[in-house]
């Protein structure tokens, strides 16, 4: 109700139902990004287009330059160009050897390109390098790598996942998909009921980062 009339008075001070509907549009587009996450940031591409376009002029000017070519190496894999990135991750590898993120990421790269047994063995070496390398999230991408072909295993860096990180509410939600993809209903269930449990009991600022899992999980739960 409060939507339809903010809709007669945006149409009443506007003129025109068009405008009024694209002012709520607006509005409703910036209150999800400030306190929920689901629609993606229409200025990102532009901000990495920008950074892109730095770090090769960087790495131009100074060709062996590690920070640039790993900051370089982020950005492409943020535009999915996993090809380009993992062959700089692979140059900064052979300098910086000792480094789990480096290996997470080129893991990571392997596993975008198909290639799922050498992204795995990276991603296991970069977490027995650092049990806490990037919070977990490596047994988070091996589960995803992993869902269709193998479930079972999935699932198992899922719980693994949840152990190093046991504050996600990404790691339930995708649990219970996975739990679904095995039919297992009332496993999926209660992965979502547990989800949004955990929701509930975070902080403040944690629940900004959760908030978009929290009510994916709620969803499903109608479904």
């Amino acid at each position: 109700m409060s939507k339809v009339l903010l809709f007669f008075l945006l149409t009443w001070l506007t003129g025109s139902p068009i405008v009024a509907i694209l002012v709520l549009l607006v509005i409703f587009y910036a209150l999800d990004r400030r306190f929920i996450g689901l629609t993606p940031n229409i200025l990102k591409p532009l901000q990495r287009a920008r950074k892109l376009s730095r770090l090769r002029q960087e790495l131009r000017l100074s060709p062996h330059q590690n920070s640039s070519k790993l900051e370089l190496a982020r950005v492409l894999m943020e535009r999915k160009q996993y090809v380009e990135a993992a062959e700089l991750l692979e140059q900064v590898a052979s300098v910086i050897d000792d480094s789990a993120e480096v290996r997470a990421e080129l893991g990571l790269c392997r596993l975008k390109l198909g290639q799922l047994e050498p992204g795995e063995q990276l991603l296991l070496e970069a977490v027995e390098m650092n049990p806490r390398v990037k919070y977990g999230e490596p047994y988070l991408r091996l589960a995803e790598a992993w869902a269709d072909q193998n479930p079972t295993k999935a699932i198992a860096y899922l719980e693994q996942f949840k152990e190093v990180n046991s504050s996600s509410c990404e790691a339930y939600y995708r649990l219970g998909q996975l739990y679904e993809r095995l039919g297992r209903k009332e496993e999926a269930r209660g992965a979502y009921r547990d989800a949004i449990e955990l929701y509930r009991g975070l902080p403040k600022y944690k629940r900004r980062f959760e908030r978009k899992w929290a009510l994916l999980a709620r969803f499903k739960q109608f479904s």
